[in-house]
């Protein structure tokens, strides 16, 4: 059994859960310890305690645990990406992009630790200097999903350790084996006791107990809105710093003078690769009328070639949903999108494959409307829906109109177009002849209206959260 991290000792939980194989139900990778609230007080005192010291310690030793982890992490990519297919389902090849995404970020902070700046500005009292510098928060809370399960643990982790803050971490207990396996490398890496802390277990226990520590003082979420929506909620009553990464239902739209080619591959990568198991998935293909029928006819051509698989297979290309819950949501749309007058034009059957898992034919939707259920609200599976419109200021203002604001994408040869695209796309992130899904690991991530609230991750932008700043005035003597 795997054991939750807690002052630097491995501490078993009160009770533990299988992770399951979704490619394969008879496959058990492990069982994970499951920690109660009293483990969650014990972390988030062990990191309270750690934090005097790491906050104000040699930046040049933070620097270096980092690296180790980022060395670690790339060396074992092929072995950790394995562990991440045969978690959560996605394919290997896959599985090993994600980890060495990981290995990047923690790199990237690496270098982020010493390049750590201020300013230095005049007052505008004679004779006194001002000097505006970043401090970490003290200890804070992360809560990670199942469908990235060590690049988004990376992406909050490595932040708050660079900038000197102490960490309690929660993954999502469907997919604790990716998480449990980065904390090692962490542990092993010379991470002082108390520095970074994980507790497994359910949201409902681990998740509200850090979210309602007096002494976490922040959390930065990824999840669903309305759990997003109680966080905030939580942590504004006791005046605790909040990042929340909700849904998307994001749009790419497709103009009549895109390259086919492009149109039908971004739809193809945004759609329905990593299972649309991705926040950024394009669950909305907005096609303009005189490119519809050509491009409909490509991407289910495309579809039907696509190999449905054991994500270990070599050759897959797209592995199964990651748990009976997802499959039955997603089952579920398939119903409520014939239910509304969409046509399923291709997919959407369960699959039977070699081994027992919950393999689901990617399925697209045409003749349908901006208003139906399964273009409003997130579905999270290997779904998406084609909804045709006369031209581009239509285009516009279908891709716009959605609760959500994560990421957004156009396919076309206009300049004009995409210039104005990418300023009035109510999205934030933009992406022209390019999947929606799909970024870099040094840039900033995050959205608009219900996708996210608060600032951005990844890259510098990571300090706006991880940090808060203070101003001194000096007064030389």
């Amino acid at each position: 059994m795997q054991n939750n991290l807690i002052a630097g000792s491995w501490v078993q939980g009160p009770d533990a859960v299988d992770n399951i194989n979704p490619s394969d139900l008879d496959d058990v990778i492990d069982s994970y310890a499951r920690a109660d609230a009293g483990q969650v007080n014990d972390a988030v005192a062990a990191a309270k305690a750690a934090f005097p010291a790491w906050s104000t310690g040699s930046i040049q030793a933070r620097a270096g645990m980092l690296a180790a982890v980022a060395a670690e992490i790339m060396a074992r990519k092929e072995e950790l990406g394995e562990l991440l297919a045969r978690e959560e389902g996605k394919t290997k090849p896959e599985g090993i992009g994600e980890v060495m995404r990981a290995g990047q970020i923690f790199d990237f902070f690496a270098g982020e630790v010493v390049r750590q700046s201020g300013e230095k500005i005049a007052s505008v009292r004679p004779g006194i200097d001002v000097e505006i510098t970043r401090e970490p928060l003290g200890v804070v809370g992360l809560i990670t999903p199942w469908n990235f399960p060590i690049a988004i643990p990376a992406w909050k982790i490595a932040p708050a350790l660079a900038y000197g803050n102490c960490v309690v971490i929660k993954p999502a207990e469907i997919a604790p084996g990716s998480a449990h396996a980065l904390a090692e490398i962490i542990q092993r890496a010379g991470v002082p006791e108390g520095v970074f802390n994980l507790v497994m277990g359910k949201g409902s226990v681990v998740g509200e107990a850090l979210v309602n520590h007096p002494d976490v003082a922040a959390i930065s979420f990824t999840g669903s809105v309305e759990t997003g929506k109680r966080i905030a909620a939580n942590c504004a009553a006791r005046l605790a710093k909040v990042q929340l990464e909700m849904g998307g239902k994001n749009p790419l739209v497709v103009l009549d003078d895109a390259d086919l080619g492009t149109a039908v591959d971004c739809a193809l990568n945004g759609a329905f690769f990593s299972t649309g198991q991705r926040c950024t998935a394009s669950s909305r293909l907005v096609v303009q009328k005189g490119i519809h029928n050509a491009f409909v006819d490509a991407l289910v051509e495309k579809m039907q070639a696509l190999k449905v698989d054991n994500a270990l297979l070599e050759g897959t290309q797209m592995g199964p949903v990651v748990d009976q819950s997802q499959l039955d949501q997603d089952l579920k749309y398939l119903d409520i999108g014939r239910d509304e007058g969409a046509k399923l034009a291709w997919g959407g059957e369960r699959l039977n494959r070699a081994t027992q898992g919950f393999y689901l034919q990617p399925a697209l939707f045409t003749e349908t409307d901006n208003a139906m259920r399964i273009n409003q609200e997130e579905i999270f599976g290997p779904i998406a829906s084609v909804i045709a419109v006369d031209d581009y200021d239509q285009a516009l203002h279908v891709a716009n109109d959605t609760a959500f604001g994560l990421s957004s994408g156009i396919c076309t040869a206009s300049l004009k177009h995409a210039s104005h695209f990418k300023r009035h796309a109510q999205a934030g992130m933009v992406m022209v002849n390019l999947p929606t899904a799909g970024v870099d690991y040094h840039v900033p991530f995050g959205g608009r209206k219900g996708s996210s609230y608060g600032s951005r991750e990844q890259g510098r932008y990571a300090a706006e959260f991880y940090t808060t700043v203070k101003t001194g005035y000096t007064l030389p003597l």
